[in-house]
């Protein structure tokens, strides 16, 4: 690996996870396409959000394969700048972003809106994996240290307030000292700290965020309010029968009964119109990049690459689990996109770093491997 050359490209490519790749791809245009179905009952937007995302597509591809080529190894000695830099953009985002819905996320950029705190989440795994492999959490001080390193970027973003994103962080900092493998016992005794803290956190909480969790336990408590999305949700899923009503025909976001059918409840417009089937499909493709992430970590020799692999395991399969969760009332509703379905441009390009990230460790992996074999 070294700087971006074209000859470095057709070297990596060679060594490239083409499946990795060619999930990707496929999940981005199943993305297009249900943003097409459900931007045509919105507004009649569709053709305009399914373009928009198309070319985020592009660029994200684009930016896979070039991640792929610089390599990790190199983007790790950013480390610090780069997380540096972002923790900055997290602090301009409560400056200057506009609220919205309650919460500072998104910062406007003219015709197109910046989320620092999805670019974070790269930072934060560059980072970690820097700390964590220099410092092995084998005793309590760099156990410690490895949180302290993630708190300032969890914090400005639980501020927002974002507690999706938040949780999204925690589950990063979590797998990644698992596998850096510290005692388990250190494990333990934050789960304890953490139920015994629960209460206080409740109290923590904004009047909009209890009411979302206590929806979750019973959606009928406020019907047309709080819980009228999670309702219509479960609807859209529970409609889409075996084999789904069909490619535009789904009703709840066509009669604009679904909200945000485009962002965060992408997956009932999916599963409304291809069904239990199609969503097993889904969950197979998504299942194929969790098995080509597990694959480039294992094959890492080096335990840099392991952790970061685990950070970006932990990240894509917890938005997975908790965007597909909240449609079908396994999770409360956080607003969390589901990677690569969920209409915006910093969500895709982030995940899509993120993998290329993954591909660099496993084409690390296979130069390694071939060098040792004498073919280059």
């Amino acid at each position: 690996m070294g700087v971006f050359s074209f000859s470095a490209l057709k070297e990596d490519m060679a060594a490239l996870d083409k499946l990795l790749f060619g999930s990707i791809v496929l999940l981005g245009v199943l993305g297009v396409v249900c943003i097409f179905s459900a931007g045509a009952g919105y507004a009649g937007r569709g053709w305009t959000y399914a373009a928009r995302q198309l070319s985020w597509l592009s660029i994200a591809c684009a930016a896979y394969v070039a991640i792929v080529s610089v390599g990790y190894e190199k983007i790790m000695d950013l480390a610090y700048p780069i997380y540096g830099v972002t923790l900055l953009l997290l602090l301009l985002t409560l400056l200057v972003a506009p609220a919205v819905k309650g919460a500072q996320r998104v910062i406007p950029l003219g015709f197109i809106s910046f989320q620092p705190s999805e670019f974070a989440k790269i930072s934060l795994i560059i980072v970690l994996t820097k700390f964590l492999s220099r410092y092995p959490p084998l005793t309590l001080k760099p156990f410690l240290g490895g949180i302290g390193v993630g708190l300032p970027a969890l914090f400005l973003v639980l501020i927002q307030p974002d507690a999706g994103s938040g949780m999204v962080y925690v589950v990063i900092i979590m797998s990644m000292l698992f596998v850096a493998g510290p005692p388990l016992k250190y494990f333990f005794s934050m789960m304890i700290a953490g139920m015994a803290l629960l209460p206080f956190a409740w109290f923590s909480l904004k009047e909009y965020q209890k009411m979302r969790l206590l929806v979750f336990l019973d959606p009928t408590r406020d019907p047309l309010g709080a819980g009228y999305n999670a309702i219509q949700s479960r609807i859209a899923v529970g409609s889409g029968s075996l084999w789904g009503k069909g490619f535009l025909q789904g009703m709840q976001s066509k009669l604009r009964f679904l909200p945000e059918p485009h962002t965060d409840f992408i997956f009932s417009v999916y599963a409304e119109e291809f069904g239990f089937w199609g969503s097993f499909l889904l969950l197979a493709a998504f299942g194929l990049v969790f098995t080509r992430v597990i694959t480039a970590g294992m094959k890492s020799r080096d335990i840099r690459g392991k952790i970061l692999v685990a950070g970006v395991a932990g990240w894509i399969w917890f938005q997975m689990f908790e965007a597909i969760g909240m449609s079908i009332g396994l999770m409360p509703i956080t607003g969390i996109p589901l990677p690569f379905l969920s209409y915006g441009g910093s969500s895709l390009l982030s995940v899509s770093i993120a993998l290329g990230l993954v591909g660099s460790v496993y084409a690390s992996a296979n130069s390694a491997k071939r060098y040792k074999q004498g073919r280059i």
